[in-house]
C-alpha cells in the first residue's frame, strides 16, 4: 500500500478555506503543546481548550463546536472506556495473585546469563500485553535489578530489552488505550490489527530490545542499585501455576484473533460459526470473559477469598480515571477536527504530493509526540488527521495505518515525557545517560516498527 486515491476521500465539507483550517489545527496543536509542556496543564483540560480553538478559529458556531466535542467524548468513552476498565481489572488480578511474578521467575529462571536479555524482552512483552506501561515498569523494576546483579552486567543491558517489550505492546497492540482509540477512530478491524500488531511487535522488540540493549549497555554502564533486595512476594505455593497464568493472559488475545481468522476464512455473516466467533471475539466480550476467568484462575487459584478479589478489582479503577478522561477528551478533540473538514483537505494534499499514507501517519504522530511528550495525544491527533486518508482502504491497509501511528507515537521520549523521568529515576541515570539509552531505544523501536509496517504494506 502506498498512495491514497483522491476518490476515496470522505465527503466532509470544509467549514472554511484551506489555510484557515490549517491555521486552526496548527494553533490548536500548539496550544495543547504549550499548555502540557510549559503550563503543566492536565492533558484532559488541554485537549478541551485545543478542541475549542480548532472550532472557533475555523469559524464554526460555538454551539456546533460544543456538540462535536461532547459527541466525540461520549462515543469514545462508550467505545474505549469499558475496555480500558476491564483491562485494568485483569492486570490488577494478575499482579495481586502473584501471576506476574510466576511468569518472571519461570522465564528468567530457565535462561542462561547470555540469554537473560532475550528472556527479559519476552517478559516485558508478555507482561505488557495486559498492563499499562507505567504499571509494568514499576512491577518489573525489582526483577531488572536482581537479574542485572545475577548476570553482573549493566542494568541497562537488562532493562532496555524489558522496556522495549513493554513499550512495543503499549504502542502497537490492543487492548492498550492508544491502539484502541486509533482503531475506533479509523474504523479498523481490531482482530486484524491485533494480528498485524503482534507480527510487527516481535521483530521490533528483538531489534530495539536485546540487540540495541547490548550496545546501550556499553554506552551506559550502570550497576544495579542495591535496593529491592528483599522485595515482598507471594509465596510460590500461593501463586497460580505458570501454565495457568500464561493461558489466562493469552485468552483475550486468542479470542480476538480467532474472530479475525474466522472472518477471513468463512467470510459469511450469516454463517453460525462466524456469528459465534463475532460474539466471543468482540473486544468487550473477550476482555469480560478474561476478567471472569481471572477471578477464578488468579483470584481463587492464589487463595484469595471473595472479599479480596472484590477489593483487588475495585482498587484497579481509581488509577485509570485520568487515562479515561484523557482518552475521551481526545475523542472530542478528534471529532471537532473531523467536523471542520480538515481531513478532506489533508487527503487532497496527500494525493497531490504523492505521499505514502503510512509514512505520513508516522510523521504526524512523531511530530505530535516530540511536541507534547504524550504517546496518547500523538495517537489521538494523528488518527483524527488521517481519517480522511483511510476511507476505501482494505481492513489490512487501515490496520497498518493504525500501526504506523502507534510506531510514531513512541518516537524519542525526552524531557517532556513522564516516562523519561520515570526511567531516569528508577535506573539512577543522568539526563544524558537516559537519552543515550531510553530515548534512543524508543527511537529505534519507532523506526523499526515503521520499517516492518512498510514491509507488510508491500504485500497487503
Amino acid at each position: 500500500m502506498s498512495l491514497v486515491p483522491l476518490a476515496t476521500a470522505p465527503i466532509v465539507k470544509p467549514v472554511a478555506g484551506g489555510w484557515q483550517l490549517v491555521i486552526a489545527a496548527l494553533l490548536a496543536i500548539a496550544l495543547i503543546v504549550v499548555l502540557i509542556t510549559f503550563g503543566k496543564v492536565h492533558p484532559f483540560l488541554a485537549l478541551i481548550f485545543g478542541a475549542l480553538t480548532v472550532g472557533i478559529v475555523a469559524g464554526e458556531n460555538i454551539n456546533d463546536v460544543l456538540t462535536s466535542f461532547t459527541t466525540g467524548f461520549g462515543t469514545t468513552a462508550a467505545g474505549v472506556g469499558a475496555l480500558i476498565a476491564l483491562g485494568a481489572m485483569f492486570a490488577k488480578l494478575l499482579a495481586d495473585s502473584g501471576g506476574a511474578d510466576q511468569i518472571v521467575d519461570t522465564i528468567v529462571g530457565r535462561s542462561s546469563v547470555r540469554g537473560l536479555p532475550w528472556a527479559m524482552a519476552g517478559v516485558g512483552a508478555l507482561i505488557g500485553l495486559p498492563m499499562f506501561f507505567e504499571i509494568g515498569l514499576v512491577l518489573l523494576m525489582p526483577v531488572i535489578y536482581l537479574v542485572a546483579r545475577r548476570a553482573q552486567v549493566s542494568v541497562i543491558t537488562i532493562g532496555i530489552p524489558t522496556l522495549a517489550g513493554l513499550s512495543a505492546m503499549h504502542g502497537l497492540v490492543p487492548p492498550h488505550p492508544g491502539p484502541l482509540l486509533a482503531i475506533q477512530t479509523l474504523n479498523a478491524d481490531l482482530g486484524v490489527t491485533l494480528m498485524l500488531g503482534v507480527l510487527v511487535a516481535i521483530p521490533t522488540v528483538v531489534v530495539s530490545g536485546p540487540l540495541f540493549g547490548r550496545l546501550a549497555g556499553r554506552w551506559v554502564d550502570v550497576p544495579a542499585p542495591e535496593i529491592f533486595e528483599g522485595r515482598e512476594e507471594k509465596a510460590v505455593a500461593d501463586r497460580p501455576s505458570f501454565a495457568t497464568t500464561l493461558v489466562t493472559v493469552l485468552l483475550p488475545v486468542v479470542l480476538m484473533m480467532a474472530k479475525a481468522i474466522a472472518d477471513i476464512i468463512i467470510d459469511d455473516p450469516d454463517n453460525t460459526v462466524q456469528q459465534v466467533f463475532d460474539v466471543i471475539g468482540n473486544p468487550f466480550v473477550a476482555l469480560l470473559v478474561a476478567v471472569v476467568v481471572a477471578m477464578f484462575t488468579f483470584g481463587k487459584g492464589s487463595g484469595m477469598d471473595k472479599e479480596k478479589i472484590g477489593s483487588s478489582i475495585a482498587a484497579s479503577l481509581p488509577p485509570i480515571a485520568g487515562i479515561l478522561l484523557i482518552v475521551s477528551a481526545g475523542g472530542g478533540f478528534k471529532q471537532v477536527l473531523v467536523d471542520t473538514g480538515i481531513g478532506t483537505l489533508l487527503a487532497e494534499w496527500a494525493e497531490g504530493a504523492n505521499v505514502s499514507v503510512l509514512l505520513l501517519a508516522w510523521v504526524v504522530a512523531v511530530l505530535i509526540r516530540l511536541a507534547t511528550g504524550s504517546a496518547t495525544v500523538a495517537t489521538i491527533t494523528a488518527s483524527a488527521l488521517m481519517l480522511g486518508l483511510v476511507d476505501g482502504l482494505s481492513q489490512g491497509e487501515t490496520s497498518l495505518v493504525v500501526l504506523a501511528i502507534g510506531s510514531g507515537s513512541v518516537f524519542f521520549s525526552h524531557v517532556n515525557d513522564a516516562g523519561f523521568w520515570l526511567v531516569k529515576e528508577y535506573f539512577g541515570l543522568s539526563i544524558g545517560q537516559t537519552i543515550k539509552s531510553w530515548s534512543l531505544m524508543e527511537t529505534v523501536l519507532s523506526v523499526t516498527g515503521l520499517i516492518f509496517v512498510l514491509l507488510l504494506g508491500i504485500v497487503i
